[in-house]
């Protein structure tokens, strides 16, 4: 008798996920300017028809990556919200995540930063997603501020998207231990103005 395995044939990943694989892995290595589409392409093993019957421009899959890369960090906080009882806790966890991320081999910085910097006009639709990204990464670690009692969570979220955002350039340009150490330093000194 012949097992299933042996029957069934294992189903190829679907050209539209290849593709937006192939370029979530090539922008973020590379830069979204850097790689173009013949490239993507040919390393999804697709035809060009194929790549514009799902992805009508460049600036569309590009657009499509940063929805995607959001809806990872959305699901993290998520994650970190039934994983943890308290907002400090949940603050300290996503500190705790983006530590790793830093100093893990292979870093090349925040996607939706490096995005934005290819592309000027605020009215574009991949700084739009970078956009709608911040606002909704920034009211979120906002109200954990406020969770925590701080006098002013607006402010003190900005005070952690800098050391977020400089983590991640100063691991980017090569130092990831300076980096993550800074990194945890002004987050404390934003934490000790709560207890203050």
């Amino acid at each position: 008798m012949v097992a299933l395995t042996d029957t069934v044939a294992r189903p190829t990943t679907h050209a539209k996920v290849r593709i937006l694989a192939t370029a979530d892995r090539l922008f973020y290595a590379e830069g979204v300017h850097t790689v173009g589409v013949d490239r993507i392409i040919s390393e999804s093993k697709v035809t060009k028809a194929t790549f514009y019957k799902y992805y009508r421009s460049k600036d569309a899959l590009i657009v499509v990556y940063l929805q995607g890369r959001d809806r990872v960090a959305r699901d993290f906080l998520a994650a970190v919200e039934t994983r943890y009882d308290t907002p400090e806790q949940r603050l300290r966890g996503i500190v705790a995540e983006i530590s790793t991320q830093v100093t893990r081999p292979g870093f090349h910085g925040c996607p939706f930063i490096n995005a934005a910097a290819q592309f000027a006009d605020p009215n574009h639709p991949v700084r739009q997603a970078v956009t709608a990204h911040r606002d909704w990464y920034g009211a979120a670690v906002e109200d954990l501020f406020r969770g925590m009692g701080h006098a002013r969570p607006g402010d003190a979220a900005d005070d952690f998207f800098l050391a977020r955002d400089g983590a991640f350039a100063g691991a980017n340009l090569g130092d990831p231990i300076g980096a993550h150490t800074a990194l945890l330093r002004c987050i404390q000194r934003v934490l000790d103005e709560t207890a203050g």
